[in-house]
């Protein structure tokens, strides 16, 4: 075993046990060790044990592990140490910017164990209410994240929404009178993307050296296809066809292996040429399926009936339900998120600062309730007809009970449920807290169903079913959390919803303006689901969310 390898060890294992808040001397002395071995100008393997143990700065406990070492390969001790800590908080620890203390405070009193759950906490500016975070620290870790995340090979859509059009734009500038199109999983408006793919008519050799020219490099992928990456480091992936079968290969590209074997079992093979996508589904007495509900046969028998849903799109949202302020842990003031409201066109804002039990989030205690509703309705009487609805996201405790008693919670308008703490349940605990909350007289949208964070944490199990019928029971409308990190309830139970006439509310989770845009990223996980604008509750008229609360 080589001097690095025992250093690098006795370093990890002071790191985790201040971590872990051992006894300081004793994290100092491994980390000192660490630093002594590695300075050694002989491999430790080589020398007597009688040797070893005379080094200065080796007394004999470090002298004993580095021989248990040398003899085993391994050191027990840290070990144990890993054993007792999560892999999101060792995967952490590879963070520019955040050392063992800050991990300790982010671990222990933030409650949080993922590089995910990390980033998510910089957007809503948690870390600012811990000792040792100021805004620049937060900055540099949500930097810092981000960058390590990049390398990583998956990504959310919204991450590579906005590279996928510009690399888009510069082809089409680039071989004006070819054919491009983006296609794949991205077309189908998937969650999580791993590769953009298009389809095109440019010859393969002029768009290699187009490609190369840029910095990218090619490869050929497991499927046989060339396959291109940059410094963005998402895999890049272009199908190549004539203008005859354009339409044909960007069809077949755009759907799922499920819906394309559907489709060609009900209707023969998908047609070598066709003039545009819609020539296929009319060939076939099909209206046409939008590539966002081509994932599997559930849109078929209704295109065959003319009678597919007309989709949801982002100019129908109405107004933003579902947004912090300075109250609790947003950037901005209750008046400046509304008045960006009303320029962008929508007609009322909800506001629902965090609950008294998210002490992390500077959650509102009742007294505070109380000022901050006296400020809605200063800026109502200022803001008319734009109108603030007073609104709060409750905590659901652990016994299911809200944050508040009703005689809080009925000066309330509406109030969003949602599980912040103790996520890791069974599904047991889970049902029972949230079918609780549910049947609770005051809760008017189930936020966040499962407390998921896309590519950090699955979120705890539930029966998407029950908490459905138990929704549809008690008039819950549920949430779809637009936040891409987020997207919660996931939209392949949101046909069930519908079935059951339970209304789905697309909701930004916004901590500041720049929130607000999520809703288009909630937007396009509804429309996969085929959710019309009347069966999303953020798109109603002022007038009908205020007869929703008279009922």
């Amino acid at each position: 075993m080589l001097n690095a390898q025992i250093a690098d060890n006795f370093s990890l294992l002071g790191k985790l046990m201040e971590i872990h808040g051992e006894n300081s001397f004793k994290t100092k002395s491994y980390s000192t060790a660490a630093f002594t071995i590695e300075k050694l100008p002989v491999e430790l393997s080589t020398l007597p044990e009688e040797k070893i143990f005379s080094i200065k700065g080796i007394g004999d406990a470090i002298g004993k592990k580095i021989l248990v070492q040398l003899q085993t390969g391994q050191l027990p001790q840290l070990n144990e140490y890993l054993a007792q800590t999560p892999a999101g908080i060792l995967e952490m620890m590879s963070i520019k910017g955040i050392g063992p203390k800050k991990i300790a405070t982010i671990w222990k009193e933030l409650e949080v164990e993922t590089i995910g759950e990390l980033l998510y906490a910089c957007n809503e500016n948690r870390l600012l209410l811990y000792k040792g975070f100021g805004a620049k620290t937060q900055q540099n870790i949500k930097d810092s994240i981000e960058f390590f995340l990049s390398n990583q090979g998956n990504y959310l859509y919204a991450q590579v929404a906005s590279y996928a059009a510009q690399f888009t734009q510069e082809l089409l500038q680039k071989f004006e009178g070819w054919l491009v199109q983006l296609t794949g999983d991205f077309r189908r408006q998937l969650e999580i993307i791993n590769k953009l793919e298009w389809v095109t008519t440019i010859p393969a050799a002029d768009l290699r050296v187009f490609l190369e020219s840029n910095g990218l490099q090619w490869q050929t992928a497991a499927d046989g296809y060339e396959e291109y990456r940059g410094q963005e480091n998402i895999a890049l992936q272009f199908y190549h066809t004539n203008a005859e079968a354009y339409y044909s290969t960007l069809f077949k590209t755009s759907s799922s292996a499920v819906f394309l074997d559907c489709f060609e079992q009900q209707y023969g093979s998908v047609p070598a040429t066709a003039a545009s996508e819609e020539a296929i589904f009319s060939a076939s007495s099909l209206a046409y399926i939008p590539a966002c509900l081509r994932e599997t046969d559930q849109f078929l028998p209704r295109a065959a009936a003319q009678t597919l849903p007309v989709l949801i799109q982002p100019g129908d949202i109405t107004g933003i339900i579902h947004s912090h302020s300075k109250w609790s842990d947003g950037a901005n003031s209750i008046e400046e998120m509304a008045v960006a409201a009303k320029q962008q066109g929508l007609q009322f804002l909800v506001i629902s600062d965090h609950s008294k039990s998210a002490f992390y989030a500077n959650g509102l205690n009742e007294a505070r309730i109380a000022a901050q509703h006296e400020e809605i309705d200063s800026l109502n009487s200022k803001l008319a007809p734009f109108h603030i609805f007073k609104s709060v996201e409750s905590d659901i405790l652990n016994d299911g009970n809200l944050d508040y008693g009703d005689d809080v919670l009925k000066s309330f308008d509406m109030v969003i449920a949602s599980v912040h703490s103790n996520l890791k349940m069974n599904e047991e605990k889970a049902m029972a807290r949230l079918l609780k909350a549910i049947e609770n007289p005051y809760t008017t949208i189930l936020g966040h169903m499962t407390g998921r964070l896309l590519l950090s944490r699955s979120g705890y199990p539930v029966d998407h079913k029950k908490i459905i019928d138990a929704c549809a029971a008690n008039n819950v409308i549920i949430e779809l959390n637009a936040h891409p990190r987020r997207l919660d309830i996931d939209w392949r139970w949101i046909h069930y919803a519908l079935e059951k006439d339970v209304l789905i509310s697309i909701n930004p989770d916004a901590h500041a303006v720049a929130g607000f845009h999520d809703i288009v990223y909630g937007v396009l996980a509804a429309q996969k689901a085929g959710v019309t604008k009347e069966q999303n509750f953020s798109s109603f008229s002022l007038e009908a969310v205020f007869e929703r609360i008279k009922k």
